[in-house]
């Protein structure tokens, strides 16, 4: 089994294809104003929007979005004017990360975790 894809609800998918594609990734379906389906720009992996009426309360989706150059990618989506909520750090469970929204109040990391993200030192057996 492999994961295919993630899908986030949004309110306004148009608004949200703008995020998403300057965030770094291509956009393969525009379905407006219901659906839009991104890929990645390393992997097989896709990343997809739906249309709802109303967004899920609480904390909603968090989307983790991995690349080996984390605090280069940060530096160059701040001066693209994105706004992080938190820089990049590092975390108790060995990951770099840096958090932000979407239009949505999706969270989104973007992280480096290297060997830890699949091998940590607490990974069962």
């Amino acid at each position: 089994m492999n994961l295919n894809q993630v899908t986030v609800p949004s309110v306004n998918v148009e608004e949200s294809i703008k995020f998403y594609e300057k965030l770094g990734l291509k956009l393969i379906v525009r379905s407006l104003p219901k659906y839009a389906r991104f890929e990645c720009p390393d992997g097989d992996s896709t990343f997809s929007i739906h249309k709802v009426d109303c967004l899920p309360e609480g904390d909603g989706m968090y989307v983790y979005f991995e690349d080996d150059k984390l605090d280069d990618l940060v530096i160059k989506l701040e001066a693209d004017g994105f706004i992080f909520d938190e820089l990049p750090e590092n975390k108790s469970w060995l990951w770099r990360e840096a958090r932000l929204k979407d239009p949505d109040g999706n969270q989104i990391i973007l992280f480096n975790a290297g060997k830890n993200r699949k091998n940590p030192p607490w990974r069962v057996n």
